[in-house]
């Protein structure tokens, strides 16, 4: 049983994807920090809120010992307010836009490294249909 575990580990497949799910992880938060610290601000201040995380519609009362703000969206879910934050799904919304478009941008100059190598490649001989007729009609001579 330990032979098969080892011979399935060691598989390419199985180490190719190991390295994918390290790679992608670091990725993440690369895209991450650029999606909140970098694209995120711009996006903010081209349309006026500061962070879009603290836009909610209250659909009920805080209880009646809260004490806290009744504008501060991460005190009211934590004191069980009933709300829909919705401010907070545009931000997961807008995250995830940005992140699928830079994933595609990354996939498409990839798919053009890709063309590329392909189009160096040497040309390949002739078929074996075209050695094949070429010695039959030799052999016709």
């Amino acid at each position: 049983m330990l032979n098969e575990f080892k011979a399935f580990v060691l598989k390419g497949n199985v180490l190719d994807l190991a390295v994918a799910v390290i790679i992608g992880a670091a990725f993440s938060t690369i895209t991450t920090s650029l999606t909140e610290d970098v694209l995120m601000p711009i996006v903010s201040a081209i349309i006026g809120a500061p962070d879009f995380s603290g836009l909610f519609l209250l659909l009920g009362s805080p209880p009646a010992d809260y004490t806290g703000s009744m504008t501060d969206y991460a005190a009211l879910k934590e004191a069980g307010v009933p709300m829909i934050g919705w401010g907070q799904f545009l931000t997961v919304v807008i995250n995830f836009v940005l992140l699928a478009f830079i994933i595609f941008l990354i996939v498409r100059y990839a798919n053009k490294l890709i063309e590329k190598e392909e189009a160096k490649a040497p040309p390949a001989g002739p078929s074996e249909i075209d050695l094949l007729i070429e010695i039959r009609d030799s052999l016709k001579k």
